[in-house]
């Protein structure tokens, strides 16, 4: 299957590393005859952009990349055969003479990952710095710009063997982006004694799924909080049992990271 970039969520802090590296190399250096230069504004052959998830007061930033999957069935190879290439090594190359004035190639890639560079009428996307690869770099840009190896570029049984794997779309399109500790789901509240004026600690929680099946269970902390981490998205019922009664709350994070509130446990 030959090498797969791996992007592991846990281990990213958003410094755009990647992103600044991908510009300093391509911005304004064609290098041909893998690419044209990329434009100084406009275009993120590696693109990061921060994804809120919850609500004040849980909040929690993601950081979601991206770039070209170098597709085993890629859309551009079919739309374009003469104009668009897959490398030996499975970097899928836009022949930078040979594409001009296909336009088409921007909608048909599914990631949204082809750029349109209208002053050269060029479809222009990342090459895996494959200039880089074929001169001795044993990682692209990006990856070697990586300080917390949140993005790995390796041999693909390796990726696998640490639990790594494509998106559902990727895996559909033979994507040579595999993720690692892909978030979920959270469900957050906190329990309070409004009467006692305090909060509770150490009830238990439990997630039940809709078919009453318990899912996980926890205890409310030294805050009267909890939190059900990476879940997967679905509508559940929350039990708190404190000292003085059991409450059951609706939980629906089927679509999105839940915030619940704050509960009172008062007799």
């Amino acid at each position: 299957m030959g090498k797969v970039f791996v992007f592991n969520y846990n281990r990213c802090n958003g410094c755009r590393g990647c992103q600044v590296a991908c510009k300093d190399e391509h911005c304004d250096q064609a290098w041909p005859p893998y690419a044209e230069a990329q434009p100084i504004i406009g275009q993120f052959w590696m693109k990061v952009q921060d994804r809120e998830r919850g609500k004040v007061p849980w909040v929690k930033v993601t950081y979601e990349h991206t770039w070209c999957n170098h597709c085993e069935k890629c859309a551009l190879i079919e739309i374009a055969p003469d104009a668009v290439y897959r490398r030996d090594d499975g970097l899928v190359i836009i022949d930078p003479e040979k594409a001009k004035g296909i336009e088409g190639l921007v909608e048909a890639c599914p990631f949204n990952a082809v750029y349109w560079n209208e002053g050269l009428g060029l479809a222009q996307k990342c090459t895996g710095c494959a200039h880089l690869l074929d001169n001795g770099w044993e990682v692209p840009r990006c990856v070697d710009a990586c300080a917390t190896e949140a993005l790995r570029f390796m041999d693909a049984e390796e990726a696998k063997a640490i639990g790594a794997e494509p998106s559902e779309l990727g895996k559909a399109m033979g994507s040579k982006i595999w993720y690692l500790n892909v978030p979920k789901r959270f469900v957050v509240g906190t329990l309070v004694d409004l009467a006692e004026d305090e909060v509770v600690i150490g009830a238990k929680a439990e997630l039940l799924a809709a078919d009453g099946t318990l899912v996980a269970e926890l205890e409310t902390d030294d805050f009267g909080d909890f939190k059900f981490d990476q879940v997967d998205p679905a509508v559940y019922t929350i039990r708190l049992i404190s000292p003085n009664k059991t409450i059951e709350v609706a939980a629906d994070c089927s679509s999105e990271d839940l915030y619940v509130g704050v509960i009172d446990a008062s007799a």
